[in-house]
């Protein structure tokens, strides 16, 4: 499986028993989603690994308790700890209304209640203390927080998020 092909969903973050059991932190609003999967891929380095979930359960609001098939000792659960869950994009619950997944809105056309049409969303930048779309305008890009407050629609139909930033916002870049 390819990764390109898949979604992040969350880490290994600890051990939880002596027998291989891990704990997974979901990166998800919907853990419950979650709890009957029969198999997830790990990443190791640039490969994803198919493994067997033999009995999950959830833990502690976004975490999921794992044993999979073939971690039966603390050694094997070390060579897991750390790594990366994720899941066929296929598998993604569809979203409607103003929710999204930061993939899916790449390309879309962004345009503000004050300016009008900004731009093309290139990028969501997710390392800032708040999200980003970043927006190609004709070679210049222009950075709008993702906050729920400044989106107003996004239209799937037509590839458009409209949003009504602060007036000026999107002239800083533009001077």
């Amino acid at each position: 499986m390819r990764k390109e092909d898949c979604f992040y969903l969350g880490k290994i973050v600890t051990k939880y028993s002596f027998k291989g059991e891990v704990v997974i932190k979901l990166d998800t609003d919907e853990p419950e989603l979650y709890k009957e999967m029969e198999s997830v891929y790990v990443e190791f380095g640039s490969n994803l690994v198919p493994f067997f979930i033999e009995k999950s359960s959830l833990h502690k609001g976004n975490q999921l308790r794992v044993q999979f098939e073939d971690v039966y000792s603390d050694e094997a659960a070390d060579s897991i700890l750390k790594c990366g869950i994720y899941l066929p994009m296929k598998l993604l619950p569809k979203l409607s209304g103003d929710k999204f997944y930061f993939h899916e809105v790449i390309g879309f056309t962004v345009v503000d209640a004050n300016f009008g049409e900004v731009g093309t969303i290139v990028h969501i930048n997710d390392k800032a203390a708040q999200p980003l779309f970043e927006i190609d305008r004709e070679g210049t890009e222009i950075f709008i927080p993702m906050i729920d407050d400044f989106i107003k629609k996004v239209d799937r139909e037509n590839n458009t998020i409209h949003v009504a930033t602060p007036e000026g916002l999107i002239a800083l870049y533009l001077e």
